[in-house]
């Protein structure tokens, strides 16, 4: 599951600075949506990330001594902190683990439990160097603000310096963790937003149950069928929760859309300084999605504290709705949950999957989910053992094993012809749409996402202002509410950290 806990220092942050309404002050409306967009652009057809005279040399970055395990005389110790919230998640990453620790004589893993990603981003940016894990697990919204810490060593040096080969692994899942040059840290656990949607409603609705919506226009065409028809009171559930529909996905529009998120090719070939949202394309995307809710066609669940509230429509039996998009890593666990039989208006079998919707039909997704920083412990032997965990964890048969038991999506190919990931993919052709979107996006900076320094208190102030566009404000006046909120919240962290 994405992450839901909102700690109360990004709440707090949030309540000093202006709420997004129709009809607010002055003080706190930017006149006109349109933004200079700074962009140092990437070579056409280029996945990763381009030169940049901004970037930092990856010479002048810690080394990564790889081969410092062999000289290694007895087991090095080494600690990760990791963020898995489900029994689930906790129990494959402690299989995969005590299977590594097993499988050599030379490094000892030691797995601590921080609870969730903010347990472990909130207790790393309050501890100093020396009482940092050896290895830290950070969600995608976190890439800016650990390389500012100056604490980690770049995975890439590691995989220079062993040899390691990426050909296999997705551009994508790659790129998501690199900026201005250099690849900082390892995917790990690596999910998207698909589209779940109940296949007893549509069939009851004369649509076909195995022909999801394809883009928004389509989302608005079936769910007036479906309310037309009164299969179900609601075609689609919305959230405006800072990771999934309130701040998550807008991301995931823009980049399905081409458009940057923020400006400097999405802070790739140098750092954000301002959002992009407030633009026509974010006006258009938001104000189709508003009137779905005006027209009775969706519902908002609000910020979806529980973080299910959105999928528990589907299976309402007194409000139901037929659809919602939800992170593709909660797939393996909404399927055994309904195999119990505890809701009676939806089984397992009836869960459909499909691609996120985008604005025009258009598809793919960027990733969600979480990688592996390695911690510059300056000790060269802990450094190295750090770097042979995580190669071992983004194997090809242990990411076929972590896929296959978590829903997951491999971050590497050759996994899905492995076992049991390629007999799960065969039996349940649902397990392949999230990784299946990871490719159709097209090459470029608007195809990897935005980073940006604050960009989980970024996420925090857009999805109050998604939360006041669903609840009727005007949608200009919100969003460049909002972006001036979120520029501010930028300019204050480059002014501290550049």
């Amino acid at each position: 599951m994405r992450r839901r806990l909102l700690l109360s220092s990004l709440v707090a942050v949030a309540a000093v600075l202006p709420v997004a309404c129709s009809g607010g002050s002055g003080d706190s409306i930017v006149e006109g949506g349109d933004k200079a967009t700074t962009t140092v652009s990437l070579a056409p057809g280029d996945t990763t990330a381009g030169p940049t005279t901004t970037a930092s040399p990856l010479e002048s970055l810690p080394d990564c001594p790889t081969d410092a395990l062999a000289a290694a005389t007895g087991p090095i110790e080494i600690t990760m902190w990791h963020g898995m919230s489900s029994d689930l998640l906790k129990s494959e990453l402690t299989r995969l683990t005590d299977q590594y620790n097993a499988s050599q004589s030379k490094v000892r893993v030691n797995l601590v439990d921080q609870g969730s990603y903010e347990g472990v981003i909130e207790k790393y940016l309050q501890s100093g160097q020396s009482n940092r894990p050896d290895i830290a697990q950070m969600p995608e919204y976190m890439v800016q603000s650990i390389v500012d810490t100056q604490s980690a060593v770049p995975v890439q040096k590691c995989i220079e310096s062993s040899g390691f080969d990426t050909s296999p692994f997705l551009p994508n899942a790659l790129n998501a963790y690199s900026t201005q040059g250099v690849q900082w840290s390892m995917p790990f656990n690596v999910s998207d937003p698909v589209l779940y949607y109940n296949k007893k409603i549509f069939a009851a609705a004369g649509l076909d149950p195995n022909t999801p919506p394809a883009s928004l226009e389509q989302v608005r065409e079936f769910s007036q069928k479906i309310v037309d028809s009164g299969a179900a009171t609601y075609g689609i559930a919305l959230d405006s929760g800072f990771d999934s529909g309130g701040g998550w996905y807008l991301e995931q529009w823009f980049a399905q859309a081409g458009e940057l998120y923020s400006d400097n090719d999405n802070g790739r070939s140098a750092r954000s300084t301002q959002v992009l949202y407030d633009s026509a394309t974010g006006v258009d995307l938001l104000t189709e999605v508003q009137a779905l809710i005006n027209d009775g066609l969706a519902v908002s669940v609000g910020d979806n504290a529980g973080g299910t509230d959105d999928l528990l429509k589907l299976a309402d039996s007194t409000a139901p709705a037929a659809m919602t998009i939800h992170t593709s890593a909660a797939l393996g666990s909404v399927l055994d949950i309904l195999k119990g039989g505890q809701f009676p208006t939806i089984g397992s079998d009836d869960v459909g999957i499909g691609p996120m919707p985008g604005p025009g039909g258009a598809k793919g997704a960027l990733i969600g989910g979480a990688s592996m920083w390695i911690t510059n412990s300056g000790d060269p032997e802990r450094i190295a053992a750090s770097w042979d965990y995580i190669s071992y964890l983004v194997g090809a048969q242990q990411q076929s094993d972590w896929s296959a038991a978590t829903g997951y999506i491999v971050i590497r190919q050759d996994a899905n012809d492995l076992d049991p990931l390629k007999s799960l993919l065969n039996a349940d052709p649902r397990f392949a749409v999230a990784g299946q979107q990871l490719a159709t996006l097209p090459p470029g900076p608007a195809s990897s996402g935005p980073i940006i320094g604050p960009l989980r208190e970024v996420r925090t102030v857009t999805a109050q202002g998604i939360a006041a566009i669903f609840g009727g404000a005007d949608v200009q006046t919100t969003l460049t509410a909002t972006a001036k909120q979120a520029d501010a919240l930028i300019t204050d962290y480059n002014a501290r950290n550049s």
